[in-house]
């Protein structure tokens, strides 16, 4: 369970130390830590200031001070940032206020071409309060490099899990997108995928007039093009769910338009809105109809032509691909293009309700998944416990032929929801390889908020090379 106590622990690796002597009236206690909340930022993340914070291992009891020393790599005090409180002669002094829990100071950024090179330390030096120690995430660096790792929370929205969260490792950045607002991803590749999060499904027809179909011609159809009928056949319907371009549900898009026949297209289900029981999730509202759509090639981009079932006559608009994204989405709600993924190099997780197989039994929908960006070129693969501990593995343990392009890598492998105990997996991490060739080692610290809803998965990971 994700707990503001839990993710101090993990961020400052305190230890229990605590014991009783023979006297009652004398206790040890633990020693007072001072940490930063994450172990880096990327100064491209940064519009014009970030607060940064440093957490306590427990409320301050009286008034102290934490000092910090600051270096820098091509970046000039007070002409490409400041902080408040102010550095002085390279120090960076804190108050530790009784009755706080962290202390906070502002970065700000005054000149937005900082590149590469640049690299700005934060060093915790000392503390000045009773019984203190320096321990955990003692240094913070600011830089254009990959993240250096901490902790992230991605948001779903709770158990309805309305919202499809991309996470960037590299930037330790979010990008929340709710998963009702698209409907088709028109690739780069001449194909066309649908919205697996609502749990889509689709069918080629044999015919090439949109303006010909009819529910009458379709009916046969209606009870089988859909997710979850326990029927294997119903695989043809989906795209395949290993994020495979070449395996979607609408085949091809082909330059001679009679090859492009009309599909009968199943919207899904509506995002639920209902509030299970703690622990539970309510995915699935009332379910959002049909559309019988027929996509031709455009020059470089698509004409869409789309209608209701007993529509007469369609609609028609044109798409172009987008150049440096996995695709362009559009949405039949607003009869537009939409905003959806970062850019193809700028995200590496999705959390999301998705749509996968069960071998023999067709497609069926799961909650909480993780799919890697594989059309992006992120790569992943488990590690369980019984290879390796997770604290003690490094850059040297990467095995390269292991890493899968398979987007399930993750999935749901790191939670177990089958039963009344909602649980992590605990021995089992991850290691993600980015499209830029970054490495990480990730492992799942939170399936459940404070008040036991799903739907706030949560993660510590850490940049290896």
């Amino acid at each position: 369970m994700h707990s503001t106590k839990n993710l101090v622990a993990l961020l400052l690796g305190i230890f229990v130390l605590a014991s009783c002597s023979s006297d009652d009236n004398t206790l040890s206690t633990d020693p007072f830590v001072v940490a930063f909340e994450n172990l880096s930022e990327n100064l491209g993340n940064i519009q014009e200031r970030e607060d940064i914070n440093l957490l306590y291992s427990s409320s301050a009891i009286e008034n102290g001070m934490v000092t910090i020393n600051v270096t820098t790599e091509n970046s000039i005090y007070g002409e490409d940032f400041r902080t408040e409180p102010a550095i002085v002669d390279g120090t960076l002094t804190l108050p530790i206020v009784q009755g706080s829990a962290q202390s906070t100071f502002t970065f700000y950024k005054l000149n937005d071409n900082l590149d590469e090179t640049t690299e700005i330390n934060f060093a915790i030096t000392d503390i000045s309060y009773p019984n203190s120690e320096i321990r955990g995430n003692s240094t913070f660096v600011l830089n254009s490099q990959a993240s250096s790792g901490g902790s992230i929370l991605a948001e779903m929205g709770g158990p309805n899990e309305q919202f499809q969260v991309y996470v960037d490792l590299s930037s330790k950045s979010t990008t929340q997108v709710r998963r009702d607002s698209w409907d088709l991803a028109f690739y780069n590749e001449n194909r066309v995928g649908i919205n697996g999060s609502l749990y889509m499904a689709a069918a080629e027809l044999q015919e090439n007039n949109i303006d010909n179909i009819s529910e009458a011609d379709v009916a046969d159809l209606l009870d089988q093009v859909a997710v979850g009928t326990f029927e294997a056949s119903n695989e043809v319907y989906i795209d395949y769910p290993d994020g495979d371009i070449n395996r979607t549900a609408i085949h091809e898009i082909k330059l001679d338009d009679a090859a492009n026949k009309v599909y009968l297209v199943n919207l899904g289900m509506e995002v639920g809105t209902t509030t299970p029981d703690p622990g539970d999730v309510a995915i699935s509202g009332e379910a959002r109809g049909w559309k019988k759509v027929r996509i031709l090639r455009n020059g470089e981009g698509y004409t869409l032509q789309y209608a209701n079932l007993n529509d007469s006559d369609h609609r028609e608009i044109s798409i172009n691909k987008s150049p440096g994204y996995n695709a362009t989405f559009f949405s039949f709600n607003t009869n537009s293009v939409v905003n959806v993924e970062p850019e193809a190099a700028q995200w590496d997780l999705n959390f999301t309700v998705f749509t996968n197989i069960i071998d023999g039994f067709g497609s069926y929908g799961f909650t909480d998944g993780v799919m890697s960006n594989r059309k992006g070129g992120v790569t992943a693969y488990s590690v369980t416990t019984d290879q390796y501990q997770y604290d003690s593995f490094d850059a040297s343990k990467v095995a390269s032929s292991n890493f899968e392009a398979d987007q399930r890598a993750i999935g749901d492998s790191w939670r177990e929801v089958m039963n009344d105990d909602k649980v992590l997996i605990d021995n089992i991490f991850y290691v993600v390889k980015d499209s830029n060739g970054n490495i990480y080692k990730l492992k799942f610290t939170g399936l459940l908020n404070d008040n036991g809803a799903r739907g706030y998965p949560e993660f510590k990971y850490e940049l290896l090379r």
